[in-house]
C-alpha cells in the first residue's frame, strides 16, 4: 500500500454528491462498506489488480451503500494505491467436490499488499489530481 497526499483528505460532503462526481472518474463503491464507512475504488490496470482507493467515514445521516435515498454526509480519508496478486489459472492437482468448487470460486489474494511499481503510483497521482480538480473548490 502506498498512501498519497491529497487535499481530498478530510473533505466533507454529501455522499450522493461525491459518489456522482467519483463515478464520472470510473470509481465504484467498494463492496466492503458498512453503515459507518466505506471506500471508493478505481482500478488502474486492465487486470484489476492495482487500485486507487479513497476511504470515507460517515459523519452524519444514514448510509446504506448504493441506495439512492442516502442522506449521509461523509468525510474522505487519505487515498492510497493497493495491489492484489492472485493465483491465476486452475490448479489441476486439487481434488475438490463439485459443490465445494462452487462455494470456493472466489479466492483470497496470494499477496493482498504486493509491491507497487512506480508507474502505478504515478498513474494514481495523475487520476487523483483530476478528481481533486473536480471536487475541491
Amino acid at each position: 500500500m502506498v498512501p498519497l497526499s491529497s487535499p481530498l483528505e478530510s473533505t466533507e460532503q454529501e455522499f450522493s454528491e461525491l459518489k456522482n462526481e467519483l463515478y464520472k472518474h470510473e470509481f465504484a463503491l467498494g463492496g466492503d462498506w458498512d453503515y459507518e464507512h466505506g471506500m471508493f475504488d478505481r482500478y488502474l490496470d486492465e487486470a484489476h489488480k492495482v487500485w486507487l482507493r479513497i476511504p470515507f467515514q460517515v459523519v452524519s445521516g444514514s448510509f446504506d451503500g448504493e441506495n439512492d435515498n442516502n442522506d449521509a454526509k461523509i468525510r474522505l480519508g487519505q487515498p492510497f494505491v493497493l495491489k492484489h496478486l492472485y493465483n491465476e489459472g486452475i490448479d489441476h492437482s486439487q481434488s475438490m467436490p463439485p459443490m465445494a468448487a462452487v462455494l470456493n470460486q472466489f479466492q483470497k489474494p496470494v499477496d493482498p499488499d504486493a509491491k507497487i511499481e512506480p508507474k502505478w503510483v504515478d498513474q494514481a497521482k495523475k487520476l487523483l489530481h483530476e478528481v481533486e480538480q473536480s471536487i475541491v473548490h
